[in-house]
């Protein structure tokens, strides 16, 4: 739901987006691209993580059911996605005629329509999963549209955002039996979050060193957090990571697990792909580098939440999360994908 701005269009580009669709006309590939870009399909990658972390730090495993959290999530994201350009059409008219809405490419009442089928697909499957994740996923699509509509430019924008971001995770809890138990990990999810957004509102204009660097101090801490923090395992791998939990050994080293190698390494790579972008950002508060650290900070959802679940002990969840980092930039690398920005 935030946004980076695209390159400007080149006369070829503006040749083939002017003219509007029509509302009966065939699936063009100039029409999928615009939906493509309006639900930021590359976005979407970071999404399944949230709902795998939160079955994670329930104690559950990944299987068929989970999949229908996950499709409420992605439902909710991109419902909030084309919200938000519905939302800010007047102000793209000004600042980025060259988006889906601006320039014709989809209409307004079309992509409101879509908003609201894709709410209700998002709510009707959280329903079908049961009542603990739809009561997550009502107050969570509240939420978004509450954002979009009315808290974006307010100082409450960010703790929305980060709370819509918590929430999701909750809601893959509640799938797998509490959301109680993945709170912390909704807190940690949602902190990043917060520090993301904080970065964004300032994304067209620069001008903003407090923001990344804020970010950046934000990036440490939860790196901290996520790696030396003790977790209290579910019951059911307490007992299975017992004989290597951490602790000293006879010959006074200390055991490593593969859930704890696995958070290290993961958590760095959370560092790494956060921090770098919110350097350059401080260093230089321009539109373009504040808009990668926006963009960069989104792709560091992946592995965090990959490490959250990796700190749960959930180690092949961990890896499952992880991989959707590499499909999101093969798909973002396609050449129809590739005006479609993450943000």
């Amino acid at each position: 739901m935030t946004r980076t701005a695209s390159p400007p269009l080149t006369p070829a580009d503006r040749d083939t987006t002017s003219a509007p669709p029509t509302a009966d006309g065939p699936v063009t590939p100039d029409r999928a691209a615009a939906w493509a870009e309006l639900v930021r399909l590359p976005a979407l990658f970071t999404v399944p993580g949230d709902t795998l972390a939160g079955v994670a730090a329930a104690g559950g495993r990944p299987g068929p059911r989970t999949l229908l959290p996950i499709g409420s999530s992605l439902c909710l994201y991109a419902a909030g996605m084309v919200l938000n350009d519905w939302a800010d059409r007047a102000e793209d008219a000004v600042e980025r005629p060259h988006r889906p809405l601006p320039s014709g490419r989809v209409r307004p009442a079309a992509a409101l329509a879509a908003a609201c089928g894709l709410t209700a697909a998002g709510l009707l499957l959280a329903a079908r999963t049961g009542r603990p994740a739809l009561a997550v996923a009502a107050p969570l699509a509240a939420t978004v549209w509450a954002y979009d509509l009315a808290l974006k430019h307010t100082p409450a924008g960010p703790p929305a955002m980060a709370a819509a971001r918590g929430l999701d995770l909750l809601m893959g809890a509640a799938a797998a039996g509490s959301a109680r138990v993945a709170a912390p990990s909704a807190v940690l999810l949602g902190c990043h979050t917060l520090a993301v957004t904080a970065v964004s509102r300032r994304e067209t204009t620069g001008g903003s060193v407090a923001a990344p660097l804020a970010a950046l101090a934000a990036t440490g801490v939860l790196t901290r957090l996520v790696t030396h923090r003790r977790v209290r395992l579910p019951a059911g791998r307490r007992a299975a990571a017992a004989p290597g939990l951490p602790g000293p050994t006879p010959g006074g080293g200390a055991r490593t697990t593969p859930a704890g190698a696995a958070t290290a390494a993961l958590a760095a790579a959370y560092a790494v792909t956060a921090a770098r972008p919110y350097v350059h950002a401080a260093l230089n508060p321009s539109p373009p580098l504040t808009q990668r650290a926006v963009g960069g900070g989104i792709r560091a959802t992946v592995p965090l939440q990959a490490a959250l679940a990796a700190r749960s002990g959930a180690t092949a969840t961990s890896l499952l999360i992880a991989a959707l980092a590499p499909a999101g930039r093969l798909v973002a690398r396609r050449r129809a994908m590739r005006k479609v920005s993450i943000t």
